[in-house]
């Protein structure tokens, strides 16, 4: 290292301090890369990788300009790398030697401020965890709204992955404990997509971690009432505190929660479910986020996605935003006002978070001024809305009056987006100021005075006065006109191709006036500008609470609005295992079809049930399945359902197993994967949860498949107690209900019409007597000897298994059932009869297999004989 430049040992010191980071090193007008980052980045972002001299040898190089880093910032965090800003802390006019640089910030994907690189609607969250013993604590922030919660989490690592996965978290933190768990740490990434942080915690003693924690939070014993709780939560900060290097006011709440008050949704139902995300397209349209969310504000739908994660489990909260939502819905006026006035609301916080992060610029004050201009107005019609839970909204609404007057009376309307421009505070905020614009303004006057005046006395009517940021103020003659100048009347300054320009000493002093008082007007503004952003960050708290407000109307409002334009009830949430819905319908499917179109189905579920679904493909069952859930989880989060009636018992899990999927990253089969989410339904609901299990046992043989489908419906009358929707194709499961009390058989109704299927989309009583895979075939465009083949073989098979039931079969002949109708003898009948009794469902395969040989050799040997062995 001896041997390379000083500003590469600089570099070299640096990025020792952030190896798992880019260094962006600033020189210049650009950031630059070295070495390994050089390659790397040149890589990723597609720029041109050079080289520079390093002192013993020519060492890898690229850069981007200083102007427009945040385009490739952005692109690294997107791809989950980390950035390391590295700034010039050091004026390179004065320095002596390498100018002192500092890395001023390191930014992560879960600790990304900057507005273009988030996305408006949408959290994120940083996340931390610790554990002990098996008991995980849980820390969630995001920094660019200064959301921070805590909670335990019981249950071993699938419970934890679950409540992760509420956050859908773009960064993870764990401790040295967890980074030891190397499985633990591959499921996370699995599962959660996140990128993984290890920060090594017992550097701080929890001393220090409780003074770092008495500083921010003066109250946090309150809130985090276990040593583990302090631990994740101080593990958040220090992470915090490591990459952002400066102080976060608006970080100056914490909140725990208790994860047993919500339902828990894990990411297979949540996907499946399309509660966020479409199955199709991976996006909002299309999912029941997307029909639901029709917020006027951005921190009103994040909110809004935030309670279709966390369902409610208390009753009382359900039916409080129940009531605003009702009110809302029955008068419609008042539904209009309230969006009007929220769509003048800005997005509070992450204004607030800007303003405390030192980010803010005047435009971003201008729109927190307008957004406390339509408070209230908006707090005067919630009182009057005759709703006590809307006059409690009401109540909270803080208009901080005295935040939009000091705006007003300060910041400059048509202010910049720059701070370095002028142009920020208003006339009359400051003396000096004024003053100071005062003398730019006189001594701009007196330079046109001076223009005017030069003109007349020369005669040169082109002549004019102008200015540049290089040679400053000039008087411009052009060369036709040189001539007319008198001798000496000017000083030579510049000489133009086509003009010369001179400076006289009256207009250089007139210049060090003008000049002199800009650069101070600037330099004074952006002073002012910094102490009045500064007060208002000394309000951020009461802009918060304001926010929480304002984000909790616009997620009731838009509840309001869907139940109303789709015509919605008001569901009876009750603390009961019992689900009764009337005509209910699937909330997108019904959106995205034509008024009166979708077929709604009544569902009727007591304690414990289970529903066994038959019926054809395409008949609805899966929808139907669907629906009966989503109409859970929006009764839980307090908005109305689509249906004639509901009454909806709480219900604290839903699990799911609807649609086929293979795991190729984690090696696992589709298979597999839906065993794996059988086996999570059956060993974690209780008799309060809903299980949705779609053609379980499909992905393997027959008979495997059937008696896996039929222990674990079994397994869940007899064990589990959860309300349970189960699909299947293997009608003889139907028979279950003459032994089972709680298991009910319905189907998807169907009429078979000239040979083609007619699915009228009609959940009934009773199993289904087919599965009409055929007729499905043909209408997704089979070809045509595909179809009349399948038929002509069903009809074989058809055949060959009513023979069996009459004792004709030929069981051994693979052609068309046998003509003859030969008695056949009484050895045979035997084994026919041993045929007919042999329990498929409680005999492994092989057992199986054997059996058959066995009784086809004796078949055989009675044919052989013609009929006298004894074989």
């Amino acid at each position: 290292m001896a041997r390379y430049t000083p500003m590469i040992k600089q570099y070299l010191s640096i990025k020792a301090n952030h190896p798992d980071a880019f260094l962006f090193f600033r020189l210049g007008d650009f950031y630059e890369m070295f070495f390994e980052d050089a390659i790397k980045a040149a890589e990723e972002l597609e720029i041109t990788l050079t080289s520079r001299d390093g002192g013993k040898e020519k060492i890898p190089m690229c850069g981007v300009p200083y102007h427009s880093a945040e385009v490739y910032i952005q692109r690294l965090i997107e791809k989950g790398y980390r950035v390391a800003i590295c700034e010039q802390v050091e004026d390179p006019a004065s320095a002596k030697g390498v100018v002192r640089r500092e890395v001023v910030r390191v930014i992560t994907p879960g600790t990304v401020m900057e507005e273009k690189m988030l996305t408006e609607k949408e959290n994120n969250f940083l996340v931390g965890l610790t554990c002990r013993q098996e008991n995980f604590a849980l820390a969630a922030c995001d920094l660019s709204t200064g959301e921070f919660y805590v909670t335990e989490v019981t249950g071993g690592p699938e419970a934890v992955i679950d409540e992760l996965a509420a956050y859908q978290p773009k960064e993870v933190l764990l401790n040295s404990h967890l980074d030891q768990d190397v499985a633990f740490k591959e499921h996370l990434k699995l599962r959660l997509g996140a990128l993984i942080t290890v920060l090594h915690s017992e550097e701080n003693s929890m001393k220090e971690v409780r003074s770092t924690l008495q500083e921010r939070f003066p109250d946090y014993r309150e809130v985090l009432t276990t040593s583990l709780l302090e631990e994740v939560a101080g593990l958040l900060l220090a992470y915090l505190h490591q990459t952002q290097k400066r102080a976060l006011a608006h970080m100056n709440r914490i909140e725990r929660y208790d994860a047993a008050r919500f339902m828990v949704l894990d990411a297979s139902a949540r996907q499946t479910l399309e509660l966020t995300r479409s199955l199709r397209e991976g996006k909002k349209a299309g999912s029941l986020l997307g029909l639901l969310d029709r917020t006027a504000t951005a921190m009103g739908s994040r909110l809004l996605k935030k309670w279709l994660d966390k369902p409610l489990l208390d009753i009382r909260e359900i039916e409080e935003r129940q009531d605003a939502v009702e009110s809302l819905v029955n008068q419609l006026l008042l539904l209009e006002d309230i969006h009007d006035r929220l769509k003048g609301v800005y997005d509070l916080e992450r204004l607030s978070a800007r303003i405390a992060y030192g980010t803010a610029n005047a435009r971003d004050l201008l729109a927190l001024c307008r957004s406390l201009e339509m408070i209230p107005d908006l707090k005067e019609c919630l009182k009057n809305s005759g709703s006590n839970a809307l006059k409690r909204i009401a109540e909270k609404l803080d208009p901080l009056t005295d935040v939009q007057e000091q705006i007003e009376q300060s910041i400059s309307e048509d202010a910049p987006t720059g701070l370095k421009e002028g142009r920020l505070v208003k006339e009359g905020y400051d003396e000096e100021l004024d003053r100071l614009r005062e003398i730019q303004r006189n001594g701009k006057t007196w330079i046109t005075r001076l223009e005017q005046r030069e003109r007349e006395e020369t005669g040169i009517k082109s002549l004019k006065v102008g200015f540049n940021k290089v040679f400053g103020y000039y008087i411009e003659v052009t060369k036709a006109n040189l001539r007319h100048l008198p001798e000496g009347r000017y000083q030579r300054k510049q000489t133009l191709a086509n003009a010369e320009r001179f400076i006289t000493q009256e207009l250089k002093e007139q210049e060090r006036l003008i000049l002199e008082a800009e650069e101070k007007s600037v330099e004074l503004e952006y002073q002012l500008f910094a102490e009045i952003r500064e007060q208002i960050a000394g309000k951020i708290p009461r802009i918060q609470r304001l926010a929480d407000q304002i984000s909790r109307l616009d997620a009731l409002h838009s509840f309001a609005a869907v139940s109303e334009k789709n015509h919605y009830v008001r569901p009876k949430v009750a603390n009961d295992h019992r689900i009764y819905i009337e005509k209910g319908r699937h909330p997108v499917v019904e959106s995205a079809l034509n008024e009166g179109e979708f077929v709604p189905n009544d569902t009727h579920m007591e304690a414990g049930q289970v529903l066994l679904i038959t019926g054809p493909n395409m008949a609805g069952k899966s929808t139907y399945m669907r629906q009966v859930a989503l109409m859970t989880l929006m009764a839980q989060v307090g908005c109305f359902v689509p249906a004639n009636r509901a009454e909806i018992g709480l219900i604290d899990r839903i699990f799911t197993r609807i649609g086929a999927a293979d795991d190729l990253v984690g090696g696992r089969s589709t298979f597999m994967v839906e065993m794996d989410e059988t086996r999570l339904a059956l060993s974690q609901a209780t008799s309060r949860s809903l299980l949705l299990l779609d053609e379980v046992g499909r992905g393997t043989s027959t008979y495997d498949g059937m008696a896996l489908a039929q222990a674990i419906v079994e397994y869940i009358h007899d064990h589990v107690g959860a309300k349970t929707l189960f699909s299947t194709h293997y009608h003889e499961l139907t028979r279950l209900d003459e032994d089972l009390d709680r298991v009910v058989n319905v189907h998807a109704r169907c009429v078979e019409k000239e040979g083609k299927v007619v699915f009228l989309h009609k959940l009934e009583r009773g199993g289904a007597d087919k599965s009409y895979g055929i007729h499905v075939a043909q209408l997704a465009g089979m070809p045509d000897q595909v179809i009349q083949r399948s038929q002509g073989l069903l009809e074989m098979l058809e055949g060959r298994m009513q023979s069996a039931s009459t004792g004709q079969l030929d069981l051994f002949s693979f052609g068309a059932p046998s003509q003859t109708n030969a008695p056949i003898h009484p050895r045979e009948a035997e084994v026919l009869d041993a045929i007919r009794k042999w329990d498929l469902l409680h005999h492994t395969p092989i057992d199986t297999i054997r059996f058959l040989d066995d009784m086809q050799r004796k078949l055989k040997n009675i044919r052989s004989s013609g009929g006298d062995s004894d074989g």
